[in-house]
């Protein structure tokens, strides 16, 4: 379990939106909107039955104006309505029926003739909002696409922008469409004159009668995407066309997107023509800023026609369900990559033993999963390093005299399997910050894990003590902050990279239209996404004062470059620690699993060369003298020592070491094919009238090397 590599720290001194600090406050706001809405239903039938002009007015409009302030302040209490199937169609209905009861009530018996051709154009309309909902979903169904890209030109499958969003939600439609007619209605009831709500009606009937053709024209012919079966034959021209050689698999949930994009640029600097392959259609655009062509194959039948393309090898950086699909394939060869490593059972899991391969950084990865006995071979276990860590800095020496000591604090998560030694934050969290917090010489960096909270709810609440800790340091701590020109400058190497990196949709866009506005990258564009990456961290760390603590949550700068900044790491058994060793900088790990210190280092190994810090952090005074006066640095040469099993040697690089395993993968895979080809062809010629159920793959020539390089057309197809 590791934290996620890319995140942002805010400054706690600018404004900012913070999170909510009395949850009974939000449940009576809720209540009360609840409230409102209920006693306005209760008071409409009241004054339709009666019948009461003015209590069946007010009552509308009170009902109406409760609508409003749920979609505007309580989108939370939407979805509560709907799972309680009180959803805004039936509250529409509702109050549409108790107007129209109190018409007939109003009236006498001779004027239900007056009133009954608005019944039935109230009728009508909601006749015409089911055709519009009907025909939404046949239009949803055409733009639901069987492959999902990224990075990739779309041009020929004749996708256009999404329908307006008002068309595709029946709730919010009914609300918008209804409008006037409820309008109308209230105006007859408190004028008893039938035209406003025939006036009402027919601009309600006329809004729906436009959003249905609008609908309906998308189902033309010569309107509608392409079908299932010809985006699949355009799906194989493709993979013909780039013809990939290694690619990326991964399957999971929205947090989990940073297992997956820590592996980007060590793949993007592989020659050759690499893809990313997902399964689910919500990855497809948390995958982060990359020219790699990124395509999502939901469905089991599609993923397979990857058997029969150039595609040699597949790296998982993670295991999920989804994996065991994908491993069906023979004409692939699969590595395990991991999405970093530790001492946790995570990192020698059973499941490694289905992969070709298990990639690894270093000596002690291959130990480890030795010593689990959980069915990988040793001539199976590649060690790598971890090409990541180029960009962490090496060690310069102790802070300068007379500047702040910068901590970073990276706990863990709670994990899900209950151990209290899994994350710091629940029992030492506090304590470590109140420690650091009280050195006037310190600048904490306090990054927490995505996931925290996540399973744990005393993780979550200690999570946020420690936030405001952080913000109350900082407000009795002050000093002089950079000038209007950082920010400046700040603000214009954000527009730059996001200019180069953020997509730009219509809140309206679905999938088919993200595909169409995502074509092919221009050439060129990774290598400036890469300096405008490096301007606008310098601009980053220069905007803030020198003084300030930070929380770092959001996606920049990346987690290296917290470690860059870092004078200590203090953190949990996490995959956070074997990173921050590449450093060679002094580390600090938590013990909160109740085992004594010597037993503690012997059942982790990463923890050998760190500071042990109990719960009640008594030792940070010694731990932060050590790093600011490096004689009294006693564990420097445990630390390289270290360094070397857990991430392997410098030299290879390991950027190279990751390019000649994927090269010996491929050439494996290669082997392969070609034996698998001949043995086909030796069974065909033996028996010519065989029907071979098992169908040979596309063989490839002149399938380009792969090396360390770089990617800068892999967007485009290559002829």
């Amino acid at each position: 379990m590791r934290d996620e590599p890319g995140a942002t720290a805010v400054p706690l001194s600018l404004p900012r939106r913070r999170l909510p600090r009395h949850p009974g406050r939000r449940t009576a706001v809720k209540l009360l909107v609840l409230a409102v809405l209920a006693a306005a239903f209760a008071a409409q039938a009241v004054g339709a039955l009666m019948p009461h002009v003015p209590l069946l007015l007010a009552a509308s409009a009170g009902s109406l104006a409760a609508e409003g302030v749920l979609y505007r302040w309580q989108r939370g209490m939407v979805s509560l309505f709907a799972k309680s199937h009180a959803d805004v169609t039936v509250r529409h209905v509702l109050r549409d029926l108790l107007l129209v009861v109190g018409l007939l009530r109003l009236g006498e018996q001779h004027r239900e003739g007056v009133y009954a051709p608005l019944v039935a154009g109230l009728l009508v309309l909601y006749a015409l909002h089911w055709s519009i909902q009907a025909v939404s979903v046949l239009v949803r169904r055409t733009r639901t696409l069987p492959v999902v890209t990224r990075n990739i030109d779309a041009s020929a499958l004749r996708l256009t922008p999404a329908p307006p969003v008002l068309l595709r939600r029946p709730g919010p439609r009914l609300a918008v469409f209804g409008l006037p007619a409820t309008a109308g209605l209230l105006a007859t009831a408190a004028t008893d004159a039938p035209l406003y709500g025939v006036a009402g009606l027919a601009l309600s009937l006329g809004a729906a009668l436009t959003g249905l053709g609008a609908l309906l024209l998308r189902l033309l012919p010569g309107r509608r995407p392409a079908g299932e079966q010809e985006v699949l034959d355009w799906f194989d021209a493709w993979l013909a066309r780039y013809r990939p050689t290694v690619g990326l698999y991964f399957s999971g949930g929205a947090s989990s997107a940073y297992q997956a994009n820590m592996w980007l640029e060590p793949l993007a600097r592989l020659d050759g023509r690499p893809v990313i392959v997902l399964r689910e259609r919500h990855m497809v655009q948390r995958i982060a800023a990359t020219d790699i062509p990124v395509v999502c194959l939901p469905k089991v039948s599609t993923l397979m026609r990857l058997e029969h393309s150039t595609l040699r090898v597949l790296l998982h950086p993670s295991n999920s369900g989804k994996t065991s699909q994908v491993l069906r394939i023979p004409t692939i060869k699969h590595a395990f990559v991991n999405h970093g490593e530790s001492d946790k059972l995570s990192s020698c899991n059973p499941y490694a033993k289905a992969y070709d391969e298990v990639w690894v950084a270093g000596p002690a990865a291959r130990e480890r999963y030795a010593l689990a006995e959980v069915g990988v071979e040793d001539k199976d276990v590649v060690e790598i390093g971890r090409p990541q860590l180029d960009a962490v800095r090496p060690y310069a020496g102790p802070p300068a005299p007379g500047a702040f000591t910068t901590v970073l604090y990276a706990p863990t998560w709670e994990g899900w399997d209950g151990n209290p030694g899994n994350t710091s934050v629940v029992e030492a969290g506090e304590n470590l910050v109140r420690a650091l917090l009280a050195d006037p010489g310190v600048r904490l960096l306090y990054k927490p894990h995505p996931l925290t909270g996540s399973v744990d709810p005393r993780a979550r609440a200690a999570d946020l003590r420690i936030r405001e800790l952080v913000r109350a340091a900082n407000r009795e701590r002050g000093g002089p902050r950079p000038d209007v020109s950082a920010a400046t400058a700040l603000t214009r190497r954000a527009a730059e990279l996001d200019r180069l990196t953020a997509a730009s949709f219509r809140p309206a866009a679905d999938q088919a239209e993200r595909m169409l506005r995502q074509p092919a990258p221009e050439a060129g564009r990774a290598a400036a996404v890469r300096r405008a990456e490096t301007a606008w961290e310098e601009a980053y760390w220069a905007s803030l004062p020198a003084w300030e603590h930070q929380v770092v949550t959001d996606a920049r700068p990346p987690l290296y470059a917290c470690f860059n900044r870092a004078d200590l790491l203090i953190s949990d058994v996490s995959s956070v620690i074997s990173d921050f060793l590449a450093s060679g900088k002094p580390y600090a790990v938590a013990n909160t699993s109740a085992l004594a210190e010597d037993v503690f280092r012997k059942s982790f190994p990463t923890v050998a060369a760190a500071t042990v810090l109990e719960p009640d952090a008594s030792g940070v005074p010694a731990l932060l003298a050590a790093v600011r006066r490096p004689e009294r640095d006693e564990l420097a040469q445990e630390r390289a020592a270290l360094a070397l099993r857990l991430l392997g040697p410098a030299e290879p690089p390991s950027r190279e070491r990751f390019a000649g395993a994927v090269r010996d993968l491929c050439a494996a895979a290669g082997e392969h094919r070609t034996r698998r080809a001949e043995r086909l062809a030796a069974d065909l010629v033996a028996d010519p009238s065989a029907d071979l159920a098992v169908p040979g793959p596309r063989l490839e020539t002149g399938a380009p090397p792969l090396a360390s390089g770089g990617v800068e057309r892999a967007g485009r197809p290559v002829d």
